[in-house]
């Protein structure tokens, strides 16, 4: 999106303490460029939702203890499709989404790398790790509500940062099983905002319920009025970030 060189704004309201005025209606000065970007969050949530079956199933027992390393190398490419999904959504301008997705690649670059080569003290090193990013996520759902599908992944996932954390301070068998378990709704969760988000895509109109408020409701359901609403303030436009 971009606006006309040498437009002037005028808000209506006599301007602000800049003398500047601003333009109530900036839909003659404005350009609408389609990205050819599909949504990257379904491949997002998707591999949370396979990496966190296979280190689930792990915690639980299902996959014993020698097969760390091959579950291991199996979360591995998670990183690499999460940081991609990070790097499109930082171009869609989506800076909340491209964050939580960055990180996620992070972490579970971080869980493989630690239980491939066995290091001395994995599982304590990763249980703060866990711990540190329970804080950050604690951070990161307090701004993402609007974007409910972020929202519903990032607080299935803070309780279960929380027990496995403590599993790995503590070596509790039960901490451990716990967290194992909420691997599972952690991917189930994953797995349906993702296929919700497909099917949206797919026919143009939200199909199963997501939950959208606030400004991620109005991208969707608003007009270009609302869509136009402070974009002399987005980056991009304005000067200096």
């Amino acid at each position: 999106m971009s606006t006309v060189p040498g437009a002037t704004a005028d808000d209506g309201h006599g301007g602000g303490p800049s003398g500047r005025r601003f333009e109530p209606d900036l839909r003659s000065m404005t350009r609408i460029n389609l990205h050819p970007i599909a949504s990257p969050m379904p491949l997002g949530f998707f591999t949370v939702a396979i990496a966190s079956v296979m280190t689930g199933c792990l915690q639980l027992g299902v996959l014993q203890a020698q097969d760390r390393r091959a579950v291991a190398l199996c979360v591995l490419p998670a990183f690499a499709l999460q940081f991609l999904v990070s790097v499109l959504a930082f171009g869609a301008r989506d800076v909340i989404a491209a964050t939580l997705m960055g990180t996620f690649a992070g972490s579970w670059l971080a869980y493989a790398l630690v239980m491939a080569t066995g290091a001395v003290g994995g599982p304590k090193v990763l249980g703060v790790f866990n711990l540190a990013f329970l804080c950050f996520g604690a951070l990161m759902a307090a701004v993402t509500r609007p974007k409910r599908a972020l929202w519903l992944v990032l607080v299935a996932s803070l309780p279960r940062w929380a027990a496995t954390g403590l599993a790995g301070l503590t070596g509790a068998e039960w901490l451990t099983r716990t967290a194992g378990g909420l691997g599972l709704v952690v991917a189930l969760v994953a797995a349906y905002a993702a296929y919700a988000l497909m099917l949206e895509d797919m026919r143009g109109e939200e199909v199963l319920p997501i939950g959208r408020s606030g400004p991620a409701h109005r991208a969707v359901e608003g007009d270009l009025a609302v869509q136009l609403r402070n974009v002399e303030r987005q980056a991009g436009v304005r000067r200096t970030l």
